[in-house]
């Protein structure tokens, strides 16, 4: 297959060095490589001319297609006609060598693939413990291997507003645990949502599906909105044979208080993107969820030494969720 990587970036020259050379690495190479910068000065264009790469296509977005999804767009419409798949990284991703090879060995072996997405090795620590392993609640167990859960969904297992689903699937109440719950089993997994710093998509799909504009700038969740709507229409799945790093960069990412509000009304939108008319109790549920993630927000002003970051994300979770009841995204 031939296959394009198209990788949007912001202000970080440095790490997306570090990606190229990692594939540069790879045992399958892309077709092409595009590159769309959104940043305000030519760092990342400098970087490019002093290091070349094969196959590599440098575009500067102008300032009316700056933002992740307008940048994914413009890359789209600049993919090669030959193009069968096209691949979307973060720019502060760095790759095992085989990652493009599992990619494209998954649409070779689910030929009604429509996305297929890679898996990240180096934020979760797993542990093998075989099927009939019975986890503590302090402990989430999927598929054979265990890791310890995180203290918001142990408080939320304690007042019965876990997910419901499996992991990749949103459940009605929404907030269910994303494909990092996904073990590095080897396995290809079916899910209906993928990551958009680490998926791939036929060619095909985007004459007929593009990223929502809605998400402006950084486009917290505008990954989960594409994706389950792709998934109305087809298959997605996971390889975690096709692993990557995910070493997150501080610089482009927004201030902690359009952090929070982002995380709600974006929340909000793609809940309702997936169910736009969701039961009563599982509105009670959505909201449970958001009122108890604000809370424990507001308790780390004084439980860790970042009281100001929490202060100002826990005052943004605030401000988005009683903007809800005045001005809905939708």
């Amino acid at each position: 297959m031939n296959f394009t990587l198209i990788v949007c970036t912001y202000m970080r020259p440095v790490p997306l060095l570090n990606l190229l050379n990692s594939v540069k690495e790879q045992t399958l190479y892309p077709n092409e490589i595009l590159i769309i910068d959104g940043s305000t000065n030519d760092d990342t264009k400098a970087i490019l001319e002093q290091y070349p790469f094969q196959n590599l296509k440098y575009f500067l977005a102008a300032k009316e297609q700056r933002g992740l999804t307008r940048q994914r767009n413009f890359g789209v419409s600049k993919v090669s006609d030959d193009s069968e798949v096209v691949c979307f990284l973060d720019d502060d991703t760095i790759l095992a060598n085989n990652y493009f090879e599992e990619i494209l060995k998954t649409y070779s072996l689910f030929s009604e693939a429509l996305g297929v997405g890679g898996y990240i090795n180096n934020e979760t620590k797993w542990q093998k413990v075989g099927p009939d392993y019975k986890a503590s609640i302090k402990e989430f167990a999927y598929d054979g291997w265990k890791q310890n859960d995180g203290s918001r969904f142990v408080l939320r297992k304690r007042l019965g507003l876990d997910s419901n689903t499996k992991p990749g699937f949103l459940p009605e109440f929404s907030n269910g645990r994303s494909i990092s719950f996904l073990p590095p089993s080897g396995k290809i997994y079916e899910v209906e949502q993928l990551m958009g710093g680490v998926s791939s998509f036929r060619k095909s799909v985007f004459s007929s599906f593009q990223f929502s504009t809605y998400f402006d700038g950084y486009g917290l969740y505008e990954d989960a909105d594409f994706t389950l709507r792709l998934s109305k229409t087809g298959k997605l799945y996971v390889n975690t044979n096709a692993q990557l790093g995910h070493f997150h960069d501080q610089s482009g990412r927004p201030n902690k208080y359009q952090y929070g509000k982002m995380v709600v009304r974006n929340g909000w939108y793609v809940w309702r993107v997936k169910y736009p008319n969701p039961t009563f109790k599982a509105k009670l549920k959505w909201n449970a969820i958001v009122l108890l993630l604000t809370f424990i927000r507001f308790s780390n002003i004084f439980t860790t030494n970042k009281r100001m970051e929490s202060f100002t994300e826990f005052t943004g979770r605030t401000v988005g969720w009683f903007s809800l009841f005045i001005n809905k995204p939708l």
